[in-house]
């Protein structure tokens, strides 16, 4: 009588663990798991049962997830018809969802894959495996579902209590012993851009002057209107913590007062369309009489309302008086247009060879200026530029600009020499008057 053949079935092996704390140990508990599952396929030989080799394994991802690269790689070899058996320590090993088991279980099925748990041994290919595969996994579900809820609750009753939860602190702050410190040095940062704000009532204006100031968010991200907008509405900054939209006294000290908060938000309340109709309207064209096209014409300052929306332009004399097409540049955004200019008059403030030809030209006036304070009259410019109010800005940029010219390849600057060594006399003026 011979010996039935006994078909060879070939067997994965699963792991998954959902913190990474001890995966760094020689032996963890993804090690663990795996020898349980290797026993028990050893001690299923007799009916055909071989070990796969490959290796399976997800340390310190959550079951909540299909998105697993060891889970992946499993599915991939199921659908090539590599494997016959997967072998798990636990069902919730392999999924903690009841939804996402089924799609699992669906791949298995059409490829003729059994599922087995070491410690909850059944066969899913018959309906009672099914039934107390599903009444585990609603188990499984529920506890993850119950931990969930005791997590909110613990942190919604601590941030009731002002405690800091943790994740990225509010710029203006840092954290120890897990609480929030006061960081001296950004907070004044912080009170500088809520008054500053109160100044100007613009955002995009305001980020344009924290970039000049070099500042940036707590993870060395540029600060733009957005992160300010989240910044002027954080209530952490008047000492609350803030949970579902409610606030609540705060652990840590406050950084602004009531007083400024009330001021911004007054602001804030006005629609923003009218704040930077307002803003750009008030805002002189700087380069009014000093922009001039490739053609040498003159280009003037205008603007227009759409969607009332304020829109501010310089436009050709020659495209005024020809019309449209007859100047290979007809007309530019007022704005990035002077932004560039005062770009490029900043970057001459930082350039020792431009203070050095301003003390020359100072020099002939007789009134006792040296090298030392036309550099340090022109240096101290740059960090003082964005305190300025538009009309002073316009004032100097007179002052310093005799001509800017626009073509298709670029943007000229032509320098006033003495003008800059009249600014240098009027700043270092002042700051001896201060003294």
């Amino acid at each position: 009588m011979t010996k039935p053949v006994v078909r060879k079935l070939r067997c994965a092996v699963y792991t998954r663990k959902s913190s990474e704390e001890g995966l760094e140990q020689e032996f963890n508990s993804l090690h663990a798991q795996r020898e349980a599952c290797e026993a028990y396929i050893a001690s299923q030989r007799s009916e055909g049962w071989v070990l796969v080799r490959d290796h399976y394994d997800d340390g310190g991802i959550s079951g909540g997830t299909l998105e697993r690269p060891g889970l992946k790689r499993l599915m991939a070899d199921i659908e090539d018809g590599l494997v016959d058996v997967v072998v798990v320590y636990k069902i919730d090993r392999l999924s903690r969802s009841l939804a996402d088991f089924a799609k699992l279980v669906e791949v298995f099925d059409r490829n003729g894959v059994t599922f087995v748990s070491v410690t909850q041994s059944f066969n899913t290919t018959t309906s009672m495996g099914r039934l107390t595969l599903n009444i585990l996994l609603s188990f499984a579900q529920f506890e993850r579902e119950v931990t969930a809820e005791r997590i909110r609750d613990k942190v919604a009753a601590s941030r009731k209590k002002g405690m800091w939860m943790g994740g990225v602190p509010p710029f203006g702050y840092r954290v120890e012993n897990r609480k929030l410190v006061v960081d001296e040095t950004a907070a004044a940062h912080v009170r500088w851009i809520f008054a500053r704000f109160i100044e100007i009532g613009s955002c995009t204006v305001l980020a344009r002057e924290v970039g000049a100031r070099g500042l940036g968010t707590p993870r060395g991200n540029r600060i733009d209107k957005k992160y300010l907008y989240r910044m002027l509405s954080n209530r952490a900054y008047l000492g609350e913590a803030v949970h579902k939209g409610d606030s609540y006294p705060g652990e840590h000290d406050a950084i602004i007062d009531r007083e400024t908060w009330d001021k911004v938000h007054a602001i804030l309340k006005e629609s923003p369309r009218k704040r930077a109709a307002r803003t750009r309207a008030d805002t002189p064209a700087l380069l009014k009489g000093l922009l001039f096209g490739p053609d040498g014409a003159a280009f003037s300052p205008t603007h227009t309302r759409k969607g009332g929306r304020l829109y501010r332009y310089y436009v050709s004399q020659t495209v005024l008086k020809h019309g449209a097409g007859a100047c290979p540049i007809g007309r530019v955004p007022a704005g990035d247009i002077e932004a560039a200019v005062v770009d490029q008059l900043r970057a001459v403030f930082r350039q020792p060879e431009i203070i050095a030809g301003t003390w020359k030209a100072a020099r002939p006036q007789g009134d006792g200026i040296t090298e030392a304070d036309a550099r340090a009259a022109l240096q101290k410019l740059d960090p003082l530029w964005d305190e300025l109010f538009p009309a002073e800005q316009a004032r100097i940029l007179a002052l310093l600009v005799e001509r800017v010219e626009i073509g298709v390849s670029g943007l000229n600057v032509r320098l006033r020499m003495d003008g800059l060594a009249a600014l240098a006399r009027e700043i270092t003026a002042d700051a001896g008057a201060e003294a």
